[in-house]
């Protein structure tokens, strides 16, 4: 259970859905608000400031896809995609769209609150920690005690995902992590999942931390294993 209380999102048009989440958000120690839209839910995000959105891509009038780019435009909070979808195109394209992860229906509870459990566990920065644990590659430094990151000394704004992302490559200081390995470390995968969540967000950082993303020289692909920063 959740030391602090965090409110979640749930957009979902499906009341059935909605309440079975709705419980087991609330077992988890979560304040749980819903929206049956898209047009709704942006809304509710702009007021209340949830910290995980849950989002169905099948919802009436905006579609699920450009909710997400929505939120992901204005805001860095997690967003998972739970969707009965399993066309790979969609899964894709809802990954593109700034998703962290995605769970199709019909989901395994235990599992699914894995994964929203470890989207939030990212620590809240102590404003009272001094000279905390900075790691650094060429012009990146990662501040692990106020949970920032910077380019050349310039703010980047990044989710608490990407966060995590990035701190375990920093961390390995030039080895090469798995997509297996990621999945289960920063995403909570019980066992192998889709490495395309992995490819996604990795190409949604280096936009973030790369001088030319099509050409990047400090977050590198290392083809058949995986990833790592450069030393």
């Amino acid at each position: 259970m959740l030391l602090m209380m965090k409110t979640a999102l749930v957009v979902e048009d499906d009341p059935t859905i909605r309440m079975v989440l709705r419980t087991n958000l609330e077992n988890d120690g979560l304040r749980v608000l819903e929206a049956e839209a898209a047009e709704g839910a942006l809304v509710i995000v702009q007021d209340e400031m949830p910290d995980i959105v849950l989002v169905d891509l099948r919802l009436p009038g905006i579609h699920g896809f450009d909710l997400v780019r929505s939120l992901r435009a204005r805001s860095e909070v997690p967003i998972i995609i739970v969707t009965a979808n399993t066309d790979s195109h969609d899964v894709v394209a809802g990954l593109e769209a700034g998703a962290d992860d995605y769970v199709t229906k019909p989901f395994v509870t235990k599992e699914l609150m894995a994964r929203i459990r470890r989207q939030l566990r990212r620590p809240v920065p102590d404003a009272s920690a001094g000279g905390g644990a900075v790691l650094r590659c060429g012009p990146l430094e990662l501040h692990q005690d106020t949970c920032e990151v910077f380019r050349d000394g310039v703010k980047v704004a990044v989710s608490r995902i990407e966060f995590d992302v990035l701190q375990a490559l920093m961390g390995a200081q030039g080895r090469v992590l798995g997509r297996d390995f990621l999945l289960r470390t920063v995403w909570g995968y019980s066992n192998a999942g889709d490495g395309r969540v992995v490819d996604n967000l990795i190409y949604r950082l280096r936009g973030k931390v790369e001088a030319d993303p099509s050409r990047p020289e400090l977050l590198l692909t290392i083809r058949g294993f995986g990833y790592r920063m450069k030393a």
